[in-house]
């Protein structure tokens, strides 16, 4: 199994097995993570990163990953001080950056953008979330974390708020099905996972129930994945406010839950979860972004070639 060159664009391009072979590599590499121990295994390495939407976790996991590894962080910095303000083309933009560095990561607006610059980079192209479509970083970190903090085989998870345009939803969906999770869909009807995807999912085998009601799915779950209604991907503004407050996670919620129950979010949260819950054994959300540094560390290691 070899990762060296290879570009992670979607989660539809790792099997089961690769996906572990990932996980294995960041628990072994966690230790590093949080500054216990050094590495130098990516020194003379370079990591450019191109963002071209705001971020604060994916963006500094990154850095900090590449930099626990002994490496070093090439960053656009603004896109409006770079050349793709005078109309460079993002095409033109990657033949230019490949030859600064041994790997870009990239955040993009437009659905697809990873896919087009991994079509003309001689180097590894690793998509940090490209519009609604795909973020399959974010998907490696969650699973470590549902691993490291509950189980995979044989999961009960609940994803909440934003599945219509919650693009960290769509790619976990996929990478659970590989697992035979049981999955619960709880948005309102305006935000309803995409159907294609639902599809998919019952074709794999997978039980997937949906409701609007997020009291009647927390009682069986043994992960409840939330998710921030995202106002930057609603064309009509009065559309969002039609649902902006309808899926609230609170401690009297958290009554009706098993024990054990971990509560996941990807981050920025808004008013999804109260803040009460925090202070939970169910909180999960803060341990699950820094997660985001030994996974982003395996996932360099290996595509760089520094790692089998």
């Amino acid at each position: 199994m070899t990762f060296k060159d290879l570009h992670i664009i979607s989660m539809k391009s790792f099997s089961r097995d690769m996906i572990d072979h990932i996980l294995d590599t960041a628990e072994k590499l966690e230790p590093i993570a949080s500054g216990k121990t050094k590495s130098d295994l990516l020194n003379g390495k370079v990591l450019a990163v191109m963002f071209f939407e705001p971020s604060t976790r994916t963006r500094m996991s990154f850095e900090t990953a590449m930099m626990r590894l002994g490496g070093d962080v090439l960053n656009l910095g603004s896109v409006d001080a770079s050349s793709i303000a005078k109309g460079e083309t993002l095409a033109d933009t990657i033949r230019v950056v490949q030859g600064y560095s041994n790997a870009i990561v990239l955040r993009h607006n437009k659905e697809g953008a990873a896919q087009l610059a991994s079509e003309f980079s001689s180097v590894p192209i690793i998509n940090a979330g490209d519009g609604a479509g795909h973020h399959p970083t974010q998907t490696f970190l969650d699973l470590y974390t549902i691993r490291r903090e509950s189980h995979l085989d044989g999961l009960k998870i609940a994803l909440a708020g934003d599945l219509k345009y919650g693009r960290t939803v769509h790619s976990l969906c996929y990478a659970l099905s590989l697992y035979g999770a049981d999955i619960t869909l709880v948005s309102p009807k305006e935000l309803r996972m995409p159907a294609e995807i639902i599809e998919d999912l019952r074709s794999r085998d997978i039980t997937v129930k949906e409701t609007d009601s997020i009291e009647e799915a927390i009682a069986d779950v043994d992960v409840l994945y939330a998710t921030r209604i995202q106002k930057e991907r609603f064309p009509d503004p009065a559309e969002y406010h039609k649902v902006a407050n309808s899926l609230q996670i609170n401690p009297e919620l958290l009554e009706k839950a098993k024990p054990d129950l971990k509560i996941m979010h990807p981050l920025p949260r808004t008013n999804e979860i109260d803040p009460r819950v925090d202070d939970t054994p169910h909180a999960c959300y803060f341990k699950q972004s820094f997660y985001g540094v030994p996974v982003r560390m395996a996932l360099l290691a290996l595509v760089m070639g520094a790692l089998e």
